[in-house]
């Protein structure tokens, strides 16, 4: 069962198609944790160039669709009804190891090392089945103004 769905996700996130990176979200304890889901085919733009004839999901987008996970984790652990807006300040200790492909579900565990306002550091790792496939600390920035709508 889904703690989000798409249109919760949509509410909250300011990205858009062919940016919003996140599909559904699993579990979420505000202030500590979250576990986010990517469905990874064929029909996605990046995959045009990258690379043609061998298809490999870009290790740029895993991580920002987990800094996305991590940006909803921030917003519902705000608990405020105007929608702030994430910036992501750093990316630290990234490792990729194994290719994401078409087909592959990505699923992001996100959990909160340190919050002091308005800075958030998380640690990400992203699953395909019980496989880890990227790792990485991910700090953002949360502001009190609001995303366009």
């Amino acid at each position: 069962m889904s703690v989000m769905e798409q249109a919760d996700i949509q509410a909250l996130l300011p990205h858009r198609y062919p940016f919003l990176l996140v599909d559904r979200v699993l579990e979420l304890d505000p202030d500590r944790r979250i576990v986010g889901i990517k469905n990874v085919t064929i029909n996605e733009p990046f995959f045009q160039g990258h690379f043609p004839g061998r298809p490999v999901m870009p290790g740029v987008l895993i991580l920002e669709a987990m800094a996305q996970v991590g940006g909803l984790l921030a917003f519902k652990s705000m608990g405020q009804s105007k929608r702030p807006v994430v910036y992501l300040t750093g990316v630290d200790g990234a490792k990729f190891r194994k290719p994401v492909v078409p087909g592959d579900r990505l699923r992001f565990e996100i959990d909160v090392v340190k919050k002091r306002a308005p800075f958030w550091k998380m640690q990400g790792k992203a699953f395909v089945e019980t496989e880890l496939v990227c790792e990485a600390e991910v700090t953002a920035m949360v502001t009190e103004e609001q995303a366009p709508t």
